[in-house]
């Protein structure tokens, strides 16, 4: 650029000019970015904003954040969203958290954490809707099933959404890569359950679920006891589906074995029993049904108020003691209460003693009977 030298007075002076410059040119890079538009924006340790994905390399990804220079997401932010940047290319628009003011070096240091789970979150709501196979990493095991990692996120396999070839080996599984299901994922709760049943059986399952649209509330089936619980029995039915049948497990409520208190299923069941039950309901989702055995039987208490009326006198076997008086049981089903105001030597009996009662009372409608111990003797003054 050419100079022009001015000497004037004492104590000449020099001044620089610029030659050929145009009036209004920018002369800094404030005035450049002014004149072409361009914001610079100066971002703060905290804050969250989007940025355009500009390379991407085996321990970095740079990102454009509209700053002077370009954010980094590296190191430790880099190993945790690993799995995450694998998924993204130059280009991607997203959201990233300023972890720290620019450095010595200029560099100013993102985060993916927030934008990854996000955006995670929402894949695995369209997984779920369009019934999306994914691959996790099998982590631990514990009571209930399997801990697994997808994406860096926590989700869980509960031992019964495990298919028959991994049900008794799932050890096997722990550090390997396998396939499932999301189930349900609930962002709020954090909760994200797979089933590996949902891909290794997906075509047995399609068809148990086409032959439940079919079941009807009331109807009756042979079946199989293939569990114990301390809750109930699970029972194995095969439902018409074409020219063939399909295997479908209900549960058997412990309330619902027998008329009378079931304090043991193992008492009343035992696995490979053959029985018959009625269906209740079908759950959704799970698929299961919800059977009874006892609907099956005649209900004791219709007749209750027939055979015991009030006034009558029985002998029955103390069933239970509480804390509110003495149970009596007559036959399966039918008990009968006697309150403890009239029971006060209640420590003198146990269960299954034998005893002389009188009936007062008998609500059939709320299964009630109330009962008093019958007397063995003349009252001292009656005449």
């Amino acid at each position: 650029m050419a100079k022009k030298k001015h000497t004037g007075g004492v104590g000449s002076t020099e001044s620089v000019v610029a030659v050929n410059q145009a009036p209004g040119e920018p002369t800094n890079m404030e005035e450049l970015l002014s004149a072409s538009g361009y914001t610079l924006t100066v971002p703060q340790k905290g804050q969250t904003i989007s940025g355009l994905v500009t390379a991407i390399t085996r321990k970095a990804v740079m990102v454009d954040i509209g700053a002077k220079t370009e954010g980094l997401v590296t190191d430790k932010e880099y190993a945790v969203a690993k799995e995450f940047i694998q998924n993204l290319k130059v280009g991607d628009e997203i959201e990233v958290y300023v972890a720290s003011e620019e450095n010595e070096k200029g560099q100013i240091l993102l985060s993916l954490r927030k934008a990854m789970f996000e955006k995670l979150w929402d894949m695995l709501d369209s997984y779920l809707k369009n019934e999306t196979e994914v691959q996790v990493r099998a982590v631990e095991l514990n009571k209930g099933g399997m801990i697994v990692k997808w994406q860096g996120l926590r989700g869980f396999v509960p031992s019964s959404q495990f298919g028959a070839k991994f049900a008794g080996n799932m050890r096997a599984l722990i550090g390997t890569v396998f396939k499932v299901k999301p189930i349900e994922v609930d962002r709020a709760q954090n909760r994200l359950i797979f089933s590996e049943k949902h891909v290794s059986e997906a075509e047995l399952l399609h068809k148990r679920d086409e032959a439940l649209k079919a079941v009807k509330v009331g109807e009756v089936y042979e079946g199989v006891v293939s569990g114990i619980m301390s809750f109930g029995a699970f029972v194995s039915v095969s439902v018409p589906c074409g020219e063939s049948g399909v295997t479908v497990e209900g549960l058997v409520h412990i309330s619902e074995i027998s008329w009378e208190k079931v304090e043991d299923v193992k008492k009343h069941l035992k696995q490979g029993d053959k029985v018959r039950v009625k269906v209740l309901g079908v759950e959704e989702g799970t698929g299961k049904l919800n059977l009874s055995i006892k609907q099956l039987l005649e209900d004791p208490w219709i007749k209750v108020a027939e055979k015991y009326a009030p006034g009558t006198s029985f002998k029955g076997a103390v069933s239970r003691l509480a804390p509110f008086g003495i149970f009596v049981n007559f036959e399966p089903g039918v008990d009968g209460l006697i309150h403890i105001s009239k029971a006060p030597n209640m420590s003198d009996y146990k269960v299954g003693d034998k005893v002389d009662v009188t009936v007062e009372s008998v609500d059939v409608a709320h299964r009630r009977m109330s009962l008093g111990f019958m007397l063995t003797e003349v009252p001292v003054g009656y005449k």
